[in-house]
């Protein structure tokens, strides 16, 4: 980072009483939303896009370009904050919010001022209970300071902020199945366009940011926008919150500048592997991210937006989960197609059918009733899937599935072997021999059988 850069959101995050609005207003707090106030909706929209920043949830889309969608004119119009922090291996917002609520809750107001929203909401994932009460509790202090209600601080700005607790479904991290789940509907992913910029909660123009995107908006109107996109990579600017998991020495959130070295971030941050291992695999950015193996340029890659997609995987959420070589990339696999089949809503029949026979393949891999010809069957699954289903939970199945039997074959024809062998079955047929068969039951019967 410069030198006169260190943290960003994570600076004195541990500060008792931060969450409070006396300890935050001692701090500076809510004098950018002064500032934006003094500004032209349009001048705040300009430093957002001089920024460069991109969006923290998982997609990376410029969070300037997204707000420009929202049209202009005296509509009802909404923003949103996606805090359904639900991607495995994912807990940054958590943190964020719990510790330090207000500057989410300012950046919503300016947000909101900048896109000419009245209503605004939080969805906070239903788990995530005592986080929402601390919420509730930093949104009380804000209207009772006048930052939120009608005319806030003299202006002609009127906005209103709700924290809505989620019920616990993966799905409604999707955008459009979050804007139904407000809406009090069950949430499913809905057909795009229209896109929520156009038609979103009750029908308005709705800007849906995730809480760290939103939280960097106070520090770039403090910063300048011009300022901050010094900051990391041209294409990837600022810093970016990571929740390193899985088997390393030192799990936790970590605030590093875009661009940083991944071997930086895995041994220096991370710690390395635990005593006697060494590193295997990596999801880069959550579990719906493709898995990549740790190999020495892996090692060397830019942990950031574009080198990460260049590569082959995604920055995603920034969750980093870390294998070692006592894992069984089969298990992942199996635990990963489990985890979207159970959340599917079923609404899409590539998605619905696509997860459940992906997870009936590598249940039959786990039972010894499986040939190295299933795993060419999973691939063609996983293919028609991705890019075909009503929102990216599909995909988000898909794409880490096929990416470990790419990268771990021999692994997968191994284990397979072992489980036949351990099932009392025959040899698996030869490659060069596969048939067509695509049903559920062994290919061969029993030696004993024969």
């Amino acid at each position: 980072m410069p030198a006169n850069i260190d943290t960003i959101l994570f600076k004195d995050i541990d500060e008792p009483g931060l969450n409070t609005r006396e300890v935050y207003e001692r701090r500076g707090g809510y004098e950018m939303l002064r500032k934006a106030l003094k500004m032209e909706p349009s001048a705040v929209l300009d430093e957002m896009l001089a920024s460069g920043v991109r969006g923290r949830g998982g997609a990376g889309f410029a969070m300037g370009r997204k707000m420009s969608f929202i049209p202009k004119g005296t509509m009802d119009k909404y923003l949103v904050c996606n805090a359904d922090e639900s991607e495995p291996g994912t807990f940054k917002d958590r943190e964020l919010m719990q510790k330090n609520p207000h500057l989410l809750i300012e950046g919503i107001i300016i947000g909101a001022y900048c896109i000419g929203a009245s209503k605004s909401f939080i969805f906070i994932r239903g788990e995530y209970d005592y986080v929402a009460d601390i919420l509730d509790a930093a949104v009380a202090e804000a209207r009772a300071a006048g930052y939120l209600g009608e005319n806030i601080l003299g202006s002609d700005h009127t906005i209103d902020l709700v924290v809505h607790r989620g019920a616990g479904a993966y799905i409604c991290g999707e955008e459009t199945a979050l804007l139904d789940s407000l809406e009090g509907k069950r949430g499913n992913p809905r057909l795009k366009p229209p896109f929520p910029a156009v038609q979103g909660l009750y029908q308005g123009p709705t800007l849906i940011n995730n809480v760290e995107t939103l939280m960097n908006v106070p520090v770039i109107l403090n910063m300048g926008g011009a300022e901050y996109a010094k900051i990391g990579t041209e294409t990837s600017t600022g810093t970016k919150m990571i929740s390193i998991s899985g088997q390393i020495k030192y799990p936790g959130n970590y605030e590093i500048e875009l661009g940083m070295k991944t071997r930086d971030i895995l041994f220096d941050l991370g710690g390395g592997p635990l005593e006697g291992r060494t590193f295997k695999a990596w999801f880069p950015g959550g579990s719906s991210s493709p898995v990549m193996p740790l190999t020495e340029e892996v090692l060397e890659m830019p942990y950031d937006f574009d080198s990460i997609a260049k590569a082959g995987s995604m920055l995603g959420s920034g969750a980093i989960i870390v294998f070692d070589d006592s894992t069984s990339i089969v298990d992942v696999c199996y635990k990963t197609a489990h985890f979207y089949r159970h959340e599917s809503c079923g609404k899409c029949s590539p998605c619905r059918e696509g997860c459940n026979w992906t997870e009936k393949m590598l249940v039959r891999i786990k039972n010894g009733d499986a040939t190295p010809m299933d795993l060419d069957i999973i691939e063609s699954v996983c293919n028609q899937i991705m890019g075909n289903c009503l929102c990216v939970l599909g995909d988000a199945m898909a794409m880490p599935v096929s990416s470990m039997i790419k990268h771990f074959r021999p692994e997968f024809e191994a284990y397979i072997e072992a489980k036949r062998e351990e099932a009392g079955f025959g040899v698996a047929i030869p490659q060069t021999n596969r048939g067509a068969h695509a049903g559920p039951g062994p290919l061969l019967q029993p030696a004993q059988a024969a």
